[in-house]
């Protein structure tokens, strides 16, 4: 049996620890600042390609580039300016949810204190999005009006089968990492192994996940939390839950 289990974020770290000091940012791939960059990385995965934390930096400017990794990000303070080819600045700030494709052309211009969580799959493959608009920064919705989610195994649940609705927003070019917003009425599972590694980040509502030693985990609205593939897996949640959702799900 699995002893894996759900990994909450904190905004600032784990308390014991905080953020810690990374590597200076190289001031080759700068046009301006002198960037103090920490962070915590809460996990990563058994390809090495996935990995997931919180991060803060001072001010700085990039220089124009292709972005070398997909990445989601939460921003949790400060905002972001991503300047695109045309010059073209979108600014995200607090509360906000994007995804950078890798390879979009690009700036990051961060005019203050930033702090954010992160998901970012560092794909090794050679493999190219095939149309300009697949490189474009994408901003989530999270109000949305959602879409049904479509056939689905219900012997997964116990009682009455939810009302699910999903939209999604992005999957990156190996079809291995997806991101979008997804909402269920009251939502009861049998326990089983969960078979991806997931970020949610809560909208609305709460859910708990009872463990197999007799333990339970909750989070509600505002809360973050991964789940690792593997994990001994029953969700348990008693009215309207909305959330966020980073998913990936290694092809090998």
């Amino acid at each position: 049996m699995s002893n894996l289990r759900p990994i909450r974020y904190e905004t600032r770290g784990p308390a014991d620890t905080g953020l810690v000091a990374w590597d200076p940012i190289p001031a080759e791939g700068l046009v301006s600042g002198t960037p103090v960059q920490r962070g915590h990385e809460y996990f990563r995965d058994q390809t090495g390609t996935l990995t997931s934390g919180v991060w803060d930096c001072t001010p700085m400017t990039e220089k124009f580039g292709p972005y070398g990794v997909n990445e989601f990000m939460l921003v949790l303070e400060g905002s972001i300016g991503i300047v695109d080819a045309d010059g073209h600045e979108e600014v995200f700030r607090a509360g906000d949810a994007f995804v950078i494709p890798k390879g979009s052309p690009l700036s990051w211009n961060q005019t203050e204190y930033v702090r954010k969580f992160y998901v970012i799959f560092d794909d090794p493959s050679d493999m190219v999005y095939q149309h300009p608009d697949d490189l474009k920064v994408i901003r989530l919705n999270t109000a949305l009006e959602l879409p049904p989610v479509g056939e689905q195994d219900t012997a997964r649940y116990k009682g009455d089968v939810p009302d699910q609705h999903v939209h999604n927003f992005f999957k990156d070019v190996t079809g291995q990492m997806s991101v979008g917003v997804w909402d269920t009425t009251d939502m009861h599972t049998h326990a089983a192994e969960f078979q991806r590694n997931e970020l949610m980040h809560l909208l609305e509502g709460s859910v708990s996940f009872p463990s197999s030693d007799g333990a339970t985990q909750s989070f509600s609205a505002g809360d973050t939390f991964m789940v690792p593939k593997g994990t001994h897996y029953q969700w348990d949640s008693e009215g309207y839950v909305r959330k966020i959702y980073c998913i990936f799900q290694p092809s090998a």
